[in-house]
Formats: structure tokens, C-alpha cells, sequence
């Protein structure tokens, strides 16, 4: 082992090669578990705490894992926080009584694992830190304070320490009365800290104009931080993800995000095409390009880009400036393990030693390589950039992909007695759910959309892709609807000028199949009534079917795991794709007027298969989900 700035690296058998064909986002991600391979432990020689770096870090592999679906990355992402979470939600060396917003940031990462795993330990450690929020000590007109001990000050950072976990949380646990508040924070923060001229923030706000810092005018600190700049619009565009598309205060956010990108824009390097750690006063003695901020910035560029929340042309910008990071800032050592430089060790205002916010304190603080701020901020640069690439070049531009809520209609009493939909729906991160395919369809340039009416002529028109997975029978809803006639009649219209559907059925037991088969016959499809490939245990082979090389539409995936299964019995148009070593067909397409279909008798990509926490790595059905993706885009007309 040796020291590296600080930080401890475990030295591993790493090659340039496999380092090579790895998207940045990942790569970083490995030097993450590399560095911090059992515990967070972010300052060398002091045990792990409970910290906002962590958290940023945790956020951006998440992302890292939804893009891949390896289950290495989610594993990383439940330890490091399984050692803060005791069973009954304690968490430990936190300290609700310092009222330190830093201390919610994972708070983000806590609902994740609650969403996915279900386990009431993470839910009672996010009610902790919202909580502290309720009795989180305000200014005069309700904004924050960034810590007990900084009283009357609200500082950019905190924005991203507590804004999009508090959104994340009101939308998981619906208390839309907290979307005004939230939307209070920027208003109020701007209202303090835009400077007119610029369009720049400074980097913190005394309400009481008390500290030495403070401009006994404006109460504001002295100069325009790239980080603390760059922590504000994170907080903006992460904050959106969970902010009501209805809400009246959406369109200020929105409002506020464009007249930070303009301000941002104006003081981007035109040579490097990155930032400077004082925004404003390039070249100056002492100043430097800065690794954190510019990652912050090419993050916010890109998400607002891919959300629409600014033009197009905007990726032209967020490009320059992100190939300027990883040529300005990004290093290779000898391992082939990548490195970050250049990041700003720390930065803030008061406290003791005292910092005063002067020009000479920003650029003299140390310059490190591989800070956790630097790196989180990087993978959710990167992970952006890379989602946004895909994007501009998949299949899926101009393409809405409907996925039935109707026929499939599954609900069930969550934790608070609500009586919610589950079972295949885009918004469910458990293992029931279709949120992984979502972001795989997302990813390619396509809207995902839920449809919870009768399939009609008119519901149908915007369609490019229809999905219809396991129709409801009476022991899963009482009053299941059932294809009926008419809907085959419209669904197949549909499919003849050019729609692309996807029929996925289950096993005898677990499946409608007489309705449905109606539908499916249309186009030479029969559900057989049995179930084929049970499965002991953990015996995951029992499950495995080998798809051909040369497959017409997996062109990735050879190794599958499906179990359980409605074996097809096919004729004229359809034909099939996929056929066990029994002879059975497993998977079939249908050539339909100008349109397809698709059949599997098993809804055999939901998250517990695509997700990596299951299946051995050996199996790729993440890759079989990717590639019934852009085969169903490809193949389907704009509408």
C-alpha cells in the first residue's frame, strides 16, 4: 500500500487495456473502490464519518449502475451506507443536534436502497435527516441556515446538501405542501446572492450581516466560487428530476437554471473550455483551473440539455468543456488506475481557523488529486455525458414507448396502507418493477410513458413501441380487464402502420391466456398453457437458455436466464427468434403490414434479472433488455 496525497490507494492488478475500453464514468468508479475499498474513510488517519462527500460519490455510482445494470456497483453503494445504518435506523457518528445541512446529502442514497430493497432501516434513517429539516433553523423568511453554528448564513452548497434529497422524499412519501418550500430555497438564495452585472453568485449570505466575511451592506462573502457555483446548479437540475411538472413554481426553478447556465457560460475558459476556481478573475496570480467545479458545471450543462430545460446548442458547450476535463484534469498512473487533479482540497467561510472569503484564501488552500468531491462530481459529469451521447445517436429520437397500466393492473397496500399499482410499471426500482428497461429506452432517445385507459385509435397515435406484459387474472385483481375484441382490433391497426408491440406473457397460473391469446393469435402467436424452466433455489442454470450467435436481433446477449415460461406455438406470420435445445420456441417475432411484434411467454426483464444483484455476471440479460431496446426503436416509425 502507499500514500498518495492523502488518500490511501491499495495497489491491484489493473491494466491499462481493460481500463481502456471502459466508458470514463466506470473507470473513475473503479478508482472509487479502489481507494475506498471497505469504509469511506475520507481523511487519512480519522475513522469514517457520516459525510456529504460520500453521498455525492454514492450518487454518481448510482448512476454508474443503472447505466449497466452490474450489480457490483449497487453492492458498493448498500455497504457504504450498511456502515453508518444500524437495523433500527440509528445512524452512527451522526449528529442531528448540530443541524448541519451537509449531513442530509445521504440522505439521497438512503432512499435509493429503500425503493429497491424495501428494508425498513433505510426508511427510518431518511426520516431522521428529514427530521432534522423540520427543526432545521431558518432566516427571517425561511431559508436555512447551512449550520447551527453559522447562524442567519445560507451558503450555495447547501442547495445541493439538502434540496433534492427533501424533493426525493416528499415525492417517495407525498407531502406536496413541501414543493413550496423547496422551491423557496433557490428563489430566496438568488433574490440574496445573484449579482446583477454577472449573473454570478456569490458564494454565501449572512442574514444578520454579523460575520467578518459579510458585506455590511449585502451580507454577502467577497467572491464568486466555482464550486459553490457549481453545487447550485447540481442542486437545480437534480431537483427538477422530483419537483411536480404542475407545480406554479416550476417555471421560476426552470427560470433560475437559465440565467445560471448564461452566467456560468460567460466565464468558461475559451481555451481549455473549463473553469477557474475564482469564476471571474482568469489568469490572476494564484488562480487555477479547477477540477470539482468544472465537473459540476459539464454535469448541470448536460442534464439540462438532456431534460430540455435549455437548447440544444447547449451540447455543443457542455462537449468542449467536458473533453477539456479529461485533458486538463485526468492522469493514468502506472496501474492504469485514472486520477483526478487539480481539485480545490476545501473551501468555505468562518468557522475557526477563520476563513474570510478573500481571494487570497480561495487560491491558497490546498490543491489535491482524488478528492471525493472532485471524483462525485466527475462520475455524474461523465455518466451524464456518456447518457447524452447515447441519446444524440440512439435509435429512440422522436419515439414514445407505451407501456400498458391497464390490462395489467396489479395493486397492492404499501407500508402506509395506500393501495398503490405495482408489478411491471416504469416507476417501481424494486425488483418487480420495469425501471431499469425505463432507463434503457430513455437512454436510446425514447419517452417512456404509461397508458391507464383501453388501448384506442387515439390513445395509440403518439405510439412508436405498445408493451403489454402479463394480463391481470382474478387472484391478482379482482376485476381484471380483459382484451376484448375491439382493443385487438385497434392494437393490430395500430401494429399494420408501423407500431412495434411486445407481448409478454407468464406461466399457467400466473397469466391470462385466453384474452390474450386472442390478441397474439392475430398475428400467429399462441401462448401455450404450461410452465417450462422451474428452478431450485439459487440453481440458477436450470434457468439458463443459450441464444445464437448470429441472432437477428440479439446481437449481445448469449446467455439468458428466464424461468417459468409459456412456451409459443407459432404459425404464418410469425416465426422463431429463439428456440430451446428441447426445440421449443421461447421468443418469436411477427412481420405485421408495416409493423412488428414480439412475444416471450415470461416478463423476463424486469429489475430482479436486469439489475445484477440476482443472477450470476455470467448471465446477460441487462444486454438481452438492451437488445430488444434498439431492435423495437429501430424498427418502429415516429408518430
Amino acid at each position: 500500500m502507499k500514500r498518495f496525497f492523502g488518500l490511501l490507494i491499495i495497489t491491484v492488478a489493473f491494466t491499462a487495456t481493460s481500463a481502456a475500453a471502459q466508458p470514463w464514468s466506470e473507470k473513475m468508479t473503479g478508482t472509487v473502490m479502489r481507494i475506498w475499498a471497505d469504509s469511506m474513510a475520507l481523511k487519512p488517519n480519522q475513522p469514517a464519518g457520516w459525510a456529504y462527500d460520500q453521498g455525492l460519490i454514492l450518487n454518481g455510482i448510482e448512476k454508474v449502475w443503472k447505466r449497466t445494470g452490474n450489480g457490483k456497483y449497487f453492492a458498493y453503494i448498500q455497504k457504504s451506507m450498511d456502515f453508518f445504518v444500524n437495523k433500527d435506523g440509528s445512524i452512527r457518528t451522526y449528529k442531528p443536534a448540530d443541524y448541519n445541512i451537509d449531513n442530509i446529502k445521504c440522505g439521497d442514497n438512503l432512499l435509493l436502497l429503500y425503493e429497491v430493497l424495501g428494508d425498513e432501516k433505510y426508511r427510518k434513517a431518511a426520516g431522521l435527516l428529514r427530521e432534522q429539516l423540520k427543526a432545521q433553523p431558518r432566516t427571517n423568511e425561511g431559508g436555512f441556515w447551512h449550520k447551527k453554528r453559522y447562524p442567519y448564513q445560507m451558503w450555495l452548497d447547501g442547495l445541493y446538501m439538502g434540496e433534492p434529497f427533501y424533493a426525493r422524499y416528499a415525492t417517495l412519501f407525498n407531502e406536496p405542501a413541501a414543493f413550496d418550500d423547496i422551491a423557496n430555497q433557490f428563489i430566496w438564495m438568488e433574490n440574496h446572492a445573484r449579482d446583477k452585472r454577472t449573473g454570478l453568485l456569490y458564494h454565501g449570505w449572512d442574514e444578520s450581516k454579523a460575520e467578518k466575511w459579510a458585506d455590511k451592506t449585502t451580507g454577502l462573502s467577497p467572491h464568486f466560487w466555482g464550486r459553490a457555483m457549481g453545487w447550485y446548479g447540481m442542486a437545480l437540475v437534480d431537483v427538477l428530476d422530483n419537483f411536480p411538472k404542475d407545480h406554479p413554481k416550476r417555471s421560476a426553478l426552470i427560470a433560475i437554471l437559465k440565467r445560471y447556465l448564461t452566467a456560468v457560460k460567460s466565464v468558461q475558459d475559451k481555451n481549455s473550455g473549463v473553469w477557474w476556481q475564482i469564476l471571474d478573475k482568469p489568469g490572476q496570480k494564484g488562480n487555477y483551473l479547477e477540477a470539482s467545479a468544472s465537473s459540476m458545471f459539464v454535469y448541470t450543462f448536460a442534464k439540462a440539455v438532456r431534460m430540455g430545460y435549455t437548447d440544444a446548442a447547449d451540447y455543443a458547450g457542455a462537449k468542449k468543456a467536458y473533453d477539456g476535463l479529461i485533458k486538463t484534469f485526468i492522469s493514468t498512473d502506472a496501474n492504469g488506475q485514472v486520477n483526478l487533479n487539480q481539485v480545490c482540497q476545501v473551501a468555505g467561510l468562518g468557522g475557526n481557523p477563520y476563513r474570510d472569503g478573500s481571494y487570497e484564501y480561495y487560491v491558497s488552500e490546498p490543491i489535491v488529486t482524488n478528492d471525493p468531491k472532485g471524483i462525485g462530481a466527475f462520475i455524474l459529469a461523465a455518466s451524464e455525458m456518456e447518457t447524452l451521447a447515447d441519446i444524440r445517436s440512439g435509435a429512440g429520437n422522436g419515439k414514445t414507448v407505451l407501456l400498458d397500466y391497464y390490462f395489467n393492473n396489479e395493486r397492492r397496500k404499501d407500508k402506509d396502507g395506500n393501495n398503490v399499482r405495482f408489478h411491471y410499471t416504469w416507476e417501481d426500482q424494486s425488483n418487480s418493477g420495469f425501471s431499469l428497461w425505463g432507463n434503457i429506452f430513455r437512454n436510446n432517445g425514447a419517452a417512456t410513458r404509461a397508458l391507464e385507459t383501453a388501448p384506442t385509435a387515439a390513445a395509440l397515435k403518439q405510439a412508436s413501441v405498445y408493451i403489454i406484459v402479463d394480463p391481470d387474472i382474478p387472484k391478482e385483481n379482482p376485476t381484471p380487464n380483459y382484451i376484448q375484441p375491439q382493443h385487438t382490433s385497434v392494437i393490430a391497426d395500430w401494429v399494420k402502420e408501423g407500431g412495434v408491440l411486445i407481448l409478454m406473457g407468464n406461466d399457467t397460473g400466473n397469466a391470462e391466456f385466453d384474452h390474450f391469446n386472442q390478441l397474439a393469435g392475430t398475428f400467429g402467436i399462441q401462448f401455450d398453457k404450461n410452465s417450462t424452466y422451474h428452478v431450485t433455489g439459487k440453481q440458477f442454470e436450470m434457468g439458463l437458455i443459450t441464444i445464437n450467435k448470429n441472432n437477428s436481433l440479439f446481437r449481445t446477449a448469449e446467455r439468458v436466464y428466464l424461468k417459468e415460461v409459456a412456451t409459443l406455438s407459432l404459425k404464418s406470420p410469425a416465426s422463431p427468434l429463439v428456440v430451446d435445445k428441447d426445440g421449443r420456441n421461447i421468443v418469436a417475432v411477427a412481420k405485421y403490414g408495416k409493423g412488428y411484434v414480439f412475444a416471450v411467454g415470461d416478463p423476463w426483464i424486469y429489475n430482479e434479472y436486469l439489475d445484477g444483484r440476482r443472477l450470476p455476471a455470467s448471465f446477460q440479460n441487462f444486454e438481452a433488455a438492451t437488445d430488444i431496446t434498439k431492435w423495437a426503436l429501430q424498427q418502429a416509425r415516429k408518430k
